[in-house]
């Protein structure tokens, strides 16, 4: 094992950050943050010291055990298979498969659609509608597929890489002023998982680059 800190490339409103310093907070690991704005310089992901840490030019990036590595859930993982108190992968094989699913519903089939590299080729006055369309889409099909997986939580009565995945994008929903009333699992879900420490101390307004005006 590498000596010293992991260092987490992060920006404080990624919800594929947010997936990741969530993870971190769950498995209590103490980290260092390295904040790169996704704005700030048309962009910081873009500058060539970053681009040698990701060629794909986005966060999170996690620097541990002497890898770096890039990916929310390659991220995750690695982080189960090498930390793996507490579980974020059920043991039973059906029930990872449940969480498998749900996380790459998210990840793979609503956030990039919404994503700011994709936003920016719109017109702005489409954003707005865009990121709506493409949200509500995608929960349509969560709601309907939590009715048979979960229990407290997304799958069962456990916290799971599916939860991590859900919570930063019920924020980016909010963002986007999408109506969660016809999701009432996903909201109640979410509410419950926000009344973690995890997901307070891992939350956009507690990080050490969110603007004073967005803190909380």
């Amino acid at each position: 094992m590498q000596a010293g800190k992991p260092i987490l490339y992060s920006y404080f409103r990624s919800s594929c950050s947010w997936r990741v310093r969530i993870a971190l907070a769950l498995k209590n690991i103490d980290y260092e943050t390295i904040p790169t704005n996704l704005i700030k310089d048309g962009g910081q992901q873009f500058s060539k010291e970053f681009q040698a840490l990701n060629p794909m030019k986005q966060v999170p990036v996690l620097k541990i055990d002497g890898i770096t590595i890039g990916q929310s859930l390659a991220i995750i993982e690695y982080l189960e298979e090498t930390r793996p108190t507490p579980r974020l992968l059920p043991q039973d094989p059906k029930k990872r498969a449940y969480v498998h699913m749900i996380s790459n519903l998210i990840v793979s089939g609503i956030q990039p659609l919404q994503n700011l590299s994709v936003l920016k080729q719109l017109r702005q006055e489409n954003n707005l509608p865009w990121a709506q369309k493409a949200i509500s889409s995608g929960f349509q099909a969560l709601e309907q597929i939590l009715q048979g997986t979960a229990g407290k939580y997304c799958v069962g009565d456990e916290v799971t890489m599916a939860d991590l995945c859900l919570v930063p994008q019920v924020a980016n929903a909010e963002r986007f002023e999408v109506d969660l009333t016809p999701y009432p699992a996903i909201s109640r879900i979410n509410k419950t998982l926000l009344a973690l420490e995890a997901f307070q101390v891992s939350h956009p307004c507690r990080q050490p680059d969110t603007p004073p005006e967005l803190r909380a």
